[in-house]
């Protein structure tokens, strides 16, 4: 580079740099204004041998991303200086972690190492989905640490993703599908709304080009006609808020390129028949006593004018979102026949929905309730508790929460809960409190009996009925959707798996005496050898569940007595000797054995597609062909999207499941001579067997003589069997057969 061109730059950044100072949004102190130039000092000093891929200084970077905390998002001088410092440690050899906290304090160096580690990962070659995910995974636990962290990686997400011309094709495409995929629902979590709407929009300019260009033409072609639109419009308004002296201003909102997307493929409709593109926003001043009052006299001067569709109300002043948001919203009939969305904010609450985080603590000051967010981030605390799970399943989870839409819905008291739309009455339960989803027997939503199920509404009032003998089982991750009732039904299925794994090791234990075998390390480590599985968690746990019985364990002892088939056994089935930590593994692993098909979960005959080689274990799907049956191909399969779009009727649902983990119903049949008491003795050793569940059950009596009809869930043969000889030692009971 020339001086000149040195000089040109070195300019270029003195104004970038005081334009930061000038743009925030906080008042900055002296000392502030201290902080800023040191960190800026560092950052200049960190990257001075850097460009970007668009060849310009790299400092702009730290610099556009402190802008827009700034400015945009509207945080304080801790976070302008960590902005500055986001890329220092990763990027330069001369500065650690250590040397921000010496020279900038803990606080400081807690955020940008939290940035710090986000970024490590994601630098990483040919990402798979699970690293992928491990790398979100790592990013959403820092909101533990600090809540900013997040906030500034969102900012530089922002301006990476205004920048990114200069990058590859596939690589911009890459990028802009994560910024779908997790910031921008977490920046609309955070109540960050522009910024997720921008980060929309740019993620759409570069995943479907054509579709982005086409919209920003249409749009731009009929910006004269709406503007005019709007004007007329807002002139009727206008005069009717004069005479009631509002102080206010009203604007324009134009709607978002994306969400225009999103409507016309959600509806079918074309770019005209969108009917809400049309929007304004009425600010007023108001002290905070009189908000709300002045909110409803506002509505009452527009709908005065225009006729309101009554089922478009959104009333998030008297319930504002979870994010914070507060706002009356109200689609009216415009001049022309058009629907005019009408957006009615306080300047405070307008701050907020354009500030978010900032704006919550700015006005929150010392109140003493706890914030929308705060609470959020605490009940997040949860979801994250469990770090062995599995990191695509917890990111998905994380997904569920972040951009669904919200209902409103009541407890028997009149206390108001705020649920992802979606949710069951057993979300509810575990949103009351953990111990009540626990204990759940049922619920009752608006005085009716419903099962667990049951997706609520706005509205409902929600009871839920608890029992001190209910415990969770696998069929309530089907009616779960929050990802605080899952983490938690998965950790209570896991405990239990774990409590019958104790029980099965005692069981072992007692039947390899009888077999003159001493259960220990060596013992234990031949079984699950011998069993092809792959923990000792394993072993014990299908042997407290009855997959392993007393006939297998007497093959297994004489096996073991031939020394030398044994010797012969171990070196064909294991080639490597199984680690010790894997064997201590504390989970019941899945041996994806068998696959099953449709609702029924029936066995079929297959063949495996060569063009993805499914393996057991791997999301899968069947589909019908003409010639050669079922043929089962991987979800993400390159022919998935044409097949499930073209032959969707031929698709069958599969999966591949644990067939000693499976459950299956049976039906017994009971005949003898009735007598009082005889159903109870029945039901109580049904019930008393811990791995039995009774889906429905018929007696009828004739002349002294009974027959029943039990239908049971049942894991396998040798619990069946067990139940059947149990019932056949009750008194009068004269036959008990399974159908």
């Amino acid at each position: 580079m020339t001086d000149e061109a040195i000089e040109k730059e070195n300019a270029a950044i003195t104004k970038a740099y005081k334009e930061l100072l000038k743009v925030s949004y906080t008042t900055l102190s002296d000392d502030d204004k201290k902080l800023i130039r040191k960190a800026f000092g560092v950052a200049i000093d960190g990257h001075k041998d850097q460009r970007r891929k668009s060849g310009e200084a790299y400092i702009f970077h730290p610099l556009a991303v402190a802008k827009i905390v700034a400015q945009e998002i509207g945080l304080d001088a801790t976070s302008i200086a960590a902005a500055l410092l986001h890329d220092v440690v990763e990027d330069s050899p001369n500065y650690s972690v250590k040397d921000i906290e010496k020279q900038f304090g803990k606080t400081i160096a807690t955020i940008v190492d939290g940035l710090t580690k986000i970024s490590s990962l994601s630098k990483e070659k040919d990402m798979n989905v699970s690293l992928q995910a491990e790398n979100f995974r790592k990013m959403l636990l820092t909101l533990n640490d600090d809540v900013r962290v997040i906030i500034i990686k969102i900012a530089d997400r922002l301006h990476n993703m205004q920048t990114m011309a200069a990058m590859r094709p596939d690589k911009q495409e890459k990028i802009a599908s994560e910024t779908l995929y997790i910031y921008a629902p977490l920046a609309h979590r955070i109540g960050l709304y522009n910024i997720k709407t921008e980060l929309e929009d740019l993620s759409l300019k570069y995943t479907e080009p054509e579709v982005y260009n086409d919209l920003y033409d249409k749009i731009k072609e009929s910006k004269e006609e709406q503007d005019k639109y709007i004007k007329a419009f807002s002139e009727v308004i206008r005069n009717s808020l004069d005479k009631e002296n509002f102080e206010y201003t009203i604007k324009g909102r134009p709607k978002s390129i994306f969400s225009i997307r999103k409507k016309m493929l959600n509806q079918g409709v074309s770019f005209d028949e969108v009917y809400d593109k049309f929007a304004i926003r009425i600010i007023y001043k108001s002290d905070e006593a009189n908000e709300k009052f002045f909110a409803w006299k506002i509505y009452s001067v527009v709908t005065d004018h225009f006729r309101p569709n009554p089922i478009r109300l959104r009333d998030w002043i008297s319930s504002p979102k979870s994010t914070g948001y507060e706002a009356l919203h109200i689609t009216v009939m415009g001049p022309k026949g058009r629907w005019v969305e009408v957006q009615i904010r306080s300047e405070r609450m307008n701050e907020i929905a354009e500030k978010g985080y900032a704006a919550h603590y700015k006005y929150k000051q010392n109140k003493e309730k706890e914030d929308n967010l705060d609470s959020w981030i605490n009940k997040l605390q949860e979801a994250l508790e469990n770090p062995h799970s599995n990191a695509v399943d917890f990111v998905e989870q994380f997904k569920l929460n972040l951009y669904s839409q919200e209902i409103f819905v009541f407890t028997p008291t009149g206390e108001l809960k705020s649920l992802p739309k979606g949710a069951t009455s057993l979300d509810f339960a575990f949103n009351i409190h953990t111990e009540i989803g626990m204990r759940t027997r049922g619920a009752k939503v608006n005085g009716k009996l419903v099962p667990l199920s049951h997706e609520l509404q706005s509205g409902d009032q929600v009871d839920i009925l608890t029992s001190e003998s209910a415990k969770p089982n696998a069929n309530w991750l089907d009616y779960a959707t929050t990802a605080r009732a899952r983490s938690k039904i998965k950790s209570a299925l896991k405990e239990d798996k774990k409590r019958i794994g104790e029980d099965g090791k005692e069981i072992l234990r007692r039947k390899l005496k009888q077999l003159k075998i001493t259960l220990n390390e060596s013992s234990t480590n031949e079984l699950v050898n011998y069993f092809k599985l792959k923990t000792s968690l394993d072993l014990f746990y299908r042997v407290g569940i009855g997959t392993i019985d007393n006939t297998m364990l007497k093959n297994y002892a004489a096996s073991r007595s031939n020394a030398l088939m044994s010797f012969i056994k171990n070196k064909i089935s294991r080639k490597a000797p199984i680690k010790k930590e894997d064997l201590e593994k504390e989970e019941v692993t899945a041996k994806y054995d068998s696959l099953v098909f449709g609702k029924e979960e029936e066995k079929l005959d297959y063949k495996i597609s060569n063009c993805c080689n499914p393996i057991p274990g791997d999301d899968v799907f069947g589909f019908l062909t003409v010639n050669e049956g079922i043929k089962i191909h991987k979800k993400n399969c390159p022919n998935a999207l044409s097949l499930q779009s073209n032959y969707a009727y031929r698709i069958m649902q599969a999966k591949w499941v644990d067939s000693t983990q499976q459950e299956f119903l049976a039906q017994i049949k009971v005949t003898g001579i009735d007598h009082i008491g005889l159903v109870s003795d029945i039901t109580s050793i049904i019930s008393d067997n811990m791995h039995v569940n009774m889906k429905s059950l018929s007696f009828e009596s004739e002349d002294g003589l009974f027959s029943g009809k039990i239908n049971v869930v049942v894991k396998n043969n040798t619990i069946i069997k067990k139940l059947l000889e149990k019932l056949k030692k009750i008194n009068g009971i004269d036959k008990v057969t399974r159908v």
